[in-house]
């Protein structure tokens, strides 16, 4: 597995809006997509920061994984998330080199991306997303 670069950094918070305020001031970044994904329960920002993004994440629903990461832990650092060229290799890799996934076989993700997901226990405390564009 051979990252292109980071594709984002994700911070889980409970109300987009100020989020959005803050980080659109402090980094001049621009709001560059926005998105309603349901099937995670999430909505989603991406603000563009140079060749990367900062993605906000806020659940919509009560079972959300990003709902019961913020009731764990607060609002936050949720993953980091690599670009890379090819999915299901990346994955193929990862598992071969020891990490843990939580997707089986990549899936769809936003912005008409395939993603996968190593769990965190392998990889040190961090969630990573791998990111085919």
């Amino acid at each position: 597995m051979k990252p292109q670069e980071i594709d984002h950094i994700a911070i889980a918070v409970k109300e987009l809006q100020p989020a959005i305020d803050l980080y659109t001031q402090i980094l001049g970044a621009s709001v560059e997509h926005r998105e309603l994904v349901e099937s995670d329960g999430i909505e989603e920002v991406l603000l563009k920061v140079s060749d990367t993004f900062i993605q906000l994440l806020c659940p919509t629903t009560a079972n959300s994984p990003v709902q019961k990461y913020i009731d764990k832990h607060g609002e936050g650092l949720h993953h980091m998330g690599l670009r890379v060229e090819n999915c299901e290799e990346a994955l193929k890799d990862a598992i071969a080199a020891g990490a843990t996934s939580i997707d089986s076989n990549p899936r769809p993700g936003s912005r008409g991306t395939t993603v996968a997901f190593l769990h965190p226990k392998s990889t040190f405390g961090v969630l990573i997303e791998l990111v085919q564009p």
